[in-house]
């Protein structure tokens, strides 16, 4: 009998507001001092002061790390870790994507482990003995469900790669999922993200570690991103809190079970071209379907028919299985997803060796069709 576990963080709020509850939670839970790590944009357009107010309001002493950079470094943990321990706070509040809120779990478990301090060495399953610092996270993008996983992913600039890292100690504490957070994204940063959100859910929904609870998440996640992400991106608010939900589902399965060959794909796209994420995972998520279909039961059919594609229920199994591709390279290209790995700056020379670091990838290996070298080879070619 296969054991399957389920890891959430403890608490979370929803809907446009919800920020407003995050001094109750640093108070209630005996904190004293809040590093708050983010990045300069959001300081700069003031999205940071909204909750850094409410800090304000409440007495709550606090630090500024403001240093994140898309696609973090171990250099920027690293400058993390020393204002975390020369604050001496003892929480973090993550204000941001992916990124911020990456690079505050990595910051979080180096200061409780402090044996981890290369960064290097917290890749993968990491056998850190103690939680983290608690983050309590408040996310301004509707896509990577950092606020609610146990990955992050951190960039190796000496040796070009991202690597993966997987810690349930990681998770955070307390999430803030509030559109009015949200609102301030460009249609590009919305687009990417909510695709991102979208590769999770498809990605997770066959993986080999796919079960009835995580099922359950993605098909929901499917249902809501592929209804939401088009007017989300054009702004409409009641959409973007769509959105926030749908890829908050998502997370809460994927971080479970597992991802595969389109993040695997993806992460060497950011680390040697500095490709945003949400970006390199959207352009690879159609022709990554198109080379798993055989491969995945009826799980395409269960995506056509939250996609409400019409005759979904009826189509044979081959027929259902392109519909459901076509369906998900029609919402990229409504949203503006480039359609090619060329205009994301890829080089075809360049291919062999990042093939190379798709296939070690940590989630290549949860794809549902065994992949070689020379098939990653033939996907990236086949979207120059």
């Amino acid at each position: 009998m296969t054991v399957n576990r389920m890891v959430l963080n403890e608490t979370s709020y929803f809907g446009k507001g919800a920020i407003k509850e995050i001094a109750g939670e640093v108070t209630k839970r005996g904190f004293k001092k809040v590093l708050v790590v983010t990045d300069k944009v959001l300081v700069e357009v003031g999205v940071v002061e909204r909750v850094t107010s409410l800090l304000d309001e409440a007495h709550i002493s606090y630090d500024m790390f403001d240093g994140i950079v898309p696609n973090p470094t171990i250099e920027d943990v690293q400058a993390g870790v020393i204002e975390a321990k020369k604050s001496q706070a003892d929480c973090i509040v993550a204000i941001g994507g992916g990124s911020p809120i990456d690079t505050a779990k990595a910051i979080g478990i180096i200061v409780t482990n402090p044996e981890f301090s290369d960064v290097r060495s917290l890749e993968g399953v990491a056998d850190t003995k103690h939680p983290s610092l608690p983050i309590l996270a408040v996310p301004t993008t509707s896509g990577t469900a950092a606020e609610v996983t146990i990955n992050y992913v951190i960039t190796d600039r000496e040796k070009n790669r991202k690597f993966v890292c997987v810690d349930p100690h990681d998770i955070p504490v307390v999430s803030f999922v509030d559109s009015d957070m949200m609102m301030g994204m460009p249609k590009n940063l919305c687009a990417a993200t909510g695709m991102d959100a979208m590769t999770h859910a498809i990605e997770g929904l066959i993986t080999p570690g796919a079960w009835e609870m995580s099922d359950m998440l993605h098909l929901k996640a499917i249902e809501i991103i592929g209804a939401s992400l088009r007017d989300s991106v054009n702004g409409n608010q009641e959409s973007r809190e769509k959105m926030a939900l749908g890829q908050y589902l998502a997370g809460m399965g994927f971080s479970n079970v597992g991802l595969g060959l389109v993040h695997g794909m993806a992460h060497p796209l950011s680390a040697w071209y500095d490709v945003p994420h949400g970006v390199a995972c959207a352009s690879l998520l159609p022709t990554v379907m198109a080379f798993n279909k055989e491969f995945t039961g009826e799980k395409y059919r269960e995506i056509a028919k939250v996609l409400n594609l019409s005759n979904a229920e009826t189509m044979s199994i081959s027929e259902v299985r392109t519909a459901a591709v076509e369906a998900i390279q029609k919402l990229s290209s409504d949203v503006g997803i480039p359609s090619t790995i060329s205009e994301l700056g890829v080089k075809k020379e360049d291919i062999p060796s990042i093939a190379k670091d798709a296939l070690n990838d940590v989630c290549t290996p949860g794809n549902p069709r065994e992949v070689t070298l020379e098939e990653i080879i033939s996907l990236y070619e086949s979207l120059m």
